[in-house]
This record gives structure tokens, C-alpha cells and sequence, in this order.
């Protein structure tokens, strides 16, 4: 049976509510990880503790699930562009770099990094409510952009930015892959994150001693925090994720991840004290419009019987 008229009854424009709810779902788990992600990389380097997500990400579960049908090129791309360009440089610049609850905001970046590489590499048209809801969004990310303090460092932004540009790489590639076991091309494509940040890692973070030091004097919460990066935030966030790219638009799905940084300031402010001044919420408002015409103008243009936009 060929699975093309299964799969192209989702790409429509708008998402059932089904799939609505697993997006809210992963940028809740993907925006509350901030916090995790700063906690932890007070026991842990920022590269190890990336290297240790992915470690966890491909151990045991590669012996129980199959290789993707998929190049290896493209696991290795999606690999190297999440665990290493991402998640390796993030976690590199919120250790010291860029407050968690900006960072969460910054890393959305990807959301316009997606769109032009799915416009460029698929030919997908942009329609008018798309950009006009990512153009009220971005108001949102200046204005974050445009307080920031003592706690966030130009390098930081632009690490962070490139952590955006990475994962636009990385949703662009896992499209590619079609309709796949998402979890198992997560999985797989794990083993490639590894050797380079265990190589950044023996390099620029103290080679095997001081490696040795931080995982024999790490505390039970800094790996609890490992284990919540890797079987939380990579094995469900990442493999639902890529899932509903493959189900749908990258300009219809890549804006969700706007909410993250609801998730990710409010978090912070709550756990880790970071302030939340009233500049950040009229960001935050600016954001929520922005995603909910992006999800919602399709369901009103139908009901008041008006030409898509």
C-alpha cells in the first residue's frame, strides 16, 4: 500500500488538535529544560554534558531498534547539526554566556531558519498570515534582545543564534528522511553527536582527568538531570518533533517553538530566581499572538467564509 495519500492527508493548514497538543507538550518539556540544562552544568562541562545526553540517548535503546531507512549522511548531518552545533554550543554559552530564560527566547531563531531553508530546498510558499504572525513574533524576540544585561555577553546571543541556525539544519534534514520511526532515527543518529563532543570535550575541558573528576563527583540531581536531557528532552521532544515535521508545512509547524520561551523565562523565574520585569511579558504577549494567528487564522478564514490568505 503506498503511503503518500496517508501521509499527505495531514499537510493541510492547520494542525488537528491532536497533534496541537503534542506541540504544546514538547515546548512545554523543551522550554522548562532550561532550567535542567543551567543546574546541571554546575557539576558537569557543557560539552561532556552533552556528550552524556547523547550517550544515554543511543544506550541500551540502539540494540532494541532498527537502523532507519535513511542515508547515513543524513543521520550523521542530523547528528552532528543537533548534539554538536546545538545543544554543545548552548549548553557552551548558558554556562556564563546568556541567562536561561534568554537563551530560551534566542534559540527560536530557528523557527525563521526553517521556514527560508524549507522555502529554498522545497519550493514551500509562504503565505501572507504565516508572515505576518513570525513578523509580529519577532517583535517579541527585539524586545527581549533589546534588554539585555550584565548576564548575557554578545558571544552568548550569537552562540545562540547559531544554536538556532543548527537546528534549522537539523529539522531541514529530518524532513528529508520522510515517513520513518522518528524515535529510531533519533536514536541512531545519536552515535554521531558523540565522538566530536567527547573530542571538544577531552580538548578544551581538561582531557581524562578532567573529565574523570566531573562524572565521579557529579550529585545524583546533576544526573537525573543527564538522564531527563536525553530520554525527555531528545528521545520525546526531538522524535515527536520530527515526526510532525514530516506530517506538516515546516512554516505551519517550526513557529510553535515560539512558546518555549514562555516556558523557559517563567521557569526560570520561578526556580532559579531570574528576573521577569514587565518588558518581558509584553515580549512574551507579542509571541503568543504571533503563534496563535499562525495556528488559528486557517480555522476562522473557514468559519466566516472568507478566500486563504
Amino acid at each position: 500500500m503506498n503511503s503518500a495519500p496517508i501521509q499527505n492527508l495531514y499537510r493541510t493548514d492547520r494542525l488537528p488538535v491532536s497533534h496541537l497538543l503534542l506541540a504544546l507538550a514538547i515546548v512545554a518539556v523543551w522550554g522548562t529544560n532550561f532550567v535542567v540544562i543551567k543546574v546541571s552544568l554546575e557539576a558537569f562541562p557543557p560539552f561532556l554534558f552533552a556528550a552524556l545526553r547523547y550517550i544515554f540517548a543511543l544506550l541500551p535503546l540502539v540494540f532494541f531498534f532498527a537502523k532507519p531507512k535513511v542515508p547515513w549522511w543524513n543521520l550523521c548531518v542530523y547528528g552532528v547539526a543537533v548534539g554538536v552545533c546545538q545543544f554543545g554550543v548552548m549548553y557552551f554559552a548558558i554556562d556564563g554566556r546568556i541567562s536561561p530564560g534568554l537563551a530560551s527566547l534566542v534559540i527560536q531563531t530557528q523557527v525563521f531558519f526553517t521556514i527560508g531553508f524549507a522555502m529554498f530546498f522545497a519550493n514551500e510558499r509562504l503565505k501572507l498570515y504565516q508572515a505576518m504572525a513570525v513578523a509580529i513574533a519577532l517583535i517579541g524576540l527585539l524586545i527581549i534582545a533589546l534588554h539585555t544585561d550584565s548576564t548575557t555577553t554578545f558571544l552568548g546571543l550569537a552562540l545562540v543564534v547559531f544554536s538556532g541556525l543548527s537546528w534549522g539544519v537539523a529539522n531541514t534534514v529530518s524532513r528529508r528522511a520522510g515517513s520513518i520511526n522518528m524515535l529510531s532515527y533519533v536514536v541512531w543518529a545519536s552515535a554521531f553527536a558523540i565522538p566530536p563532543l567527547l573530542l571538544i570535550s577531552f580538548v578544551f575541558e581538561g582531557g581524562w582527568g578532567g573529565m574523570s573528576l566531573a562524572i565521579a563527583s557529579a550529585p545524583i540531581g546533576a544526573w537525573l538531570g543527564v538522564l531527563w536531557q536525553a530520554w525527555g528532552n531528545t528521545l520525546f521532544g526531538y522524535a515527536a518533533w520530527a515526526w510532525l515535521l514530516s506530517k506538516h508545512s515546516a512554516a505551519l509547524v517550526a513557529p510553535a517553538p515560539l512558546l518555549v520561551p514562555i516556558f523557559g523565562i517563567g521557569a526560570s523565574a520561578y526556580f532559579l530566581s531570574e528576573p521577569l520585569p514587565t518588558w518581558k511579558l509584553y515580549a512574551a504577549g507579542f509571541v503568543m499572538i504571533g503563534l496563535v494567528i499562525n495556528l488559528f487564522w486557517p480555522t476562522l478564514v473557514a468559519k466566516f467564509g472568507r478566500n486563504a490568505v
